[in-house]
């Protein structure tokens, strides 16, 4: 079986590039290679479906070029394909004077990212939004929304198989072999042979990376989102999105509340490490991966440097009061007995040799091969404008 093009990875970003490739070169052969038995089935079907506005990210980094343009493309996708979104837009708050000044950074950043509509609300302003939350002010985002991305990859898939492309599904690749001119893909059932590589393989993409000779001074570090859910009885407590002034020094926005598109309202999540790259619960466990996480050097430099952060995770993991603590900080009449356990999700984050978390996109392009490398939040958001971006690069080589 030979492919012009083989992507690795059915979540959204794999299904973003196929799906350009497609309109560019509808006579492509392409195939699509998974391990699961449908598509988004990791961190695309588990994240937080919220559409990102881009006010996070470091002027001029690929996340924020990324996601300000498919912001625009999965509005308009939605749009042309009837999936259900909703711009229903967010509040960034601060609770004490020390993060009011660092709310004002976030709102300057988020101007020099080109959003327009930004408001900077006083206690009084946001309690007309937000009745329930305890703040001393914040930005409102009214760019921000909620989406099923779960539904967007199903419907990507959809349109591909229409298209031409095959799908391997319960295909686990075990070996990459660089020919000639092409690449030789094994996995547990089949044989693939490809001219043109993709990795959108998430929490493995450094291993296929790996496996096709590519050299890599970083490593995936899995780490497990958990989220409570608010019961319905309490959902009246949260209108849209409410999120903490985030920890500029640690790649995760803290503990939130998230209108869904399906109407339920998640309340979360934590960062733990994961003690295997597809752990969703507490005590999954493979020894392997647990012992090639804890044994990296820039693991443990990461572990040096935000232990007492990482020490706090790992008990709110365990104490649902800790965790309803850090959720009352925002919406003080949260009590335990208001949530239910919800789902949790895993973040493949690149941690580099000195001991950095990568937080921009990393996509590395080979001769014959692309592969993406880190593709952390706001990734989902983006997946349309990063398949394009990688589409026109394949194509131009």
């Amino acid at each position: 079986m030979k492919y012009d093009i083989t992507i690795i990875g059915a979540g959204i970003v794999g299904l973003s590039v196929g799906y350009h490739l497609k309109m560019e070169r509808p006579n492509l052969s392409i195939a699509i290679v998974d391990k699961e038995k449908e598509v988004a089935f990791h961190q695309t079907g588990r994240n937080s479906g919220v559409i990102h506005s881009g006010i996070y990210y470091k002027p001029g980094s690929s996340k924020a070029i990324n996601c300000k343009k498919g912001y625009r493309l999965m509005l308009e996708f939605c749009k042309k394909e009837n999936i259900q979104y909703e711009i229903c837009g967010k509040l960034i708050v601060a609770t004490n004077k020390g993060e009011e000044s660092k709310l004002q950074d976030i709102y300057d950043r988020g101007v020099e990212n080109g959003l327009e509509g930004l408001k900077m609300l006083s206690e009084p302003e946001l309690k007309e939004i937000e009745p329930h939350v305890f703040g001393t002010r914040a930005i409102q985002v009214p760019q921000a929304g909620i989406v099923s991305y779960k539904q967007v990859a199903e419907r990507l898939k959809e349109i591909l198989v229409e298209s031409g492309v095959d799908f391997y599904f319960e295909n686990q690749v075990k070996k990459i072999v660089q020919e000639n001119d092409y690449y030789s893909i094994k996995s547990d059932k089949n044989k693939l042979n490809t001219s043109f590589l993709v990795n959108c393989a998430g929490l493995y993409s450094d291993k296929i990376a790996k496996m096709s000779g590519v050299g890599l001074n970083a490593k995936i570090i899995p780490f497990r989102g958990e989220y409570y859910l608010l019961k319905e009885e309490k959902k009246h407590l949260v209108k849209n999105l409410i999120y903490p002034v985030p920890d500029p020094a640690f790649p995760f926005l803290g503990v939130h509340f998230t209108r869904r598109i399906n109407g339920m309202i998640d309340a979360g999540p934590n960062a733990v490490l994961a003690f295997k790259r597809e752990g969703y619960k507490r005590l999954d466990f493979r020894i392997d991966e647990f012992l090639e996480s804890i044994s990296y050097s820039g693991f443990l430099k990461v572990a040096m440097k935000y232990w007492k952060v990482g020490a706090y995770e790992m008990y709110r993991s365990f104490s649902k009061k800790a965790f309803v603590k850090a959720l009352q900080k925002l919406i003080p009449e949260i009590r335990a007995n208001d949530l239910i356990v919800g789902n949790s999700g895993v973040r493949a984050q690149l941690c580099d040799d000195k001991g950095n978390l990568v937080d921009d996109f990393m996509i590395k392009y080979e001769q014959n091969a692309v592969h993406v490398i880190n593709a952390p939040s706001p990734a989902a958001t983006s997946s349309l404008q990063i398949g394009k971006s990688i589409t026109e690069k394949i194509l131009s080589s």
